[in-house]
Formats: structure tokens, sequence, C-alpha cells
């Protein structure tokens, strides 16, 4: 495994329940406010100490990209 704490970080994303706001979360509509979330985030380098938040980029275009075995022996 070449970056473990890549792989720890993407797994605590996965397990995370820090995304639903709610316990039923609603689907958005086109055109709907995304609701904010802070992620892991993650660099060239590695994992980066600060994380990410959506309300960082109000005004910009955010694209999530997930990589399921990215970088990963899996």
């Amino acid at each position: 495994m070449r970056n473990p704490k890549l792989l720890a970080a993407i797994l605590a994303l996965m397990n995370s329940s820090a995304l639903v706001a709610q316990d039923k979360p609603t689907p958005l509509a086109v055109g709907d406010e995304a609701p904010d979330f802070t992620l892991p985030a993650a660099t060239k380098d590695g994992v980066s100490p600060k994380a990410a938040k959506l309300k960082d980029f109000r005004g910009q275009t955010v694209v999530l990209a997930f990589f399921y075995k990215a970088r990963t022996g899996g």
C-alpha cells in the first residue's frame, strides 16, 4: 500500500455519517443548493491537514471525484 493515510481518509469518508445531516435525507432537485459538508482533503502528496468545506467554494464550480480503487492495492 503506497499511502496508508490516504486510504484511512477514504475509508473514514465512506463510513462517515457526517455527510447526512438528517436521519432520512431527501434528494435534491436540479438547481437546489447543496447542504454544507466537510470532507478530508487530499493533495498529490497525501492527506491534507486542512479539511475541505463546501462553503469555502461558494460561487465556484465544485466537482467531487471518487476513485474507489485509486492508489490502493485493491
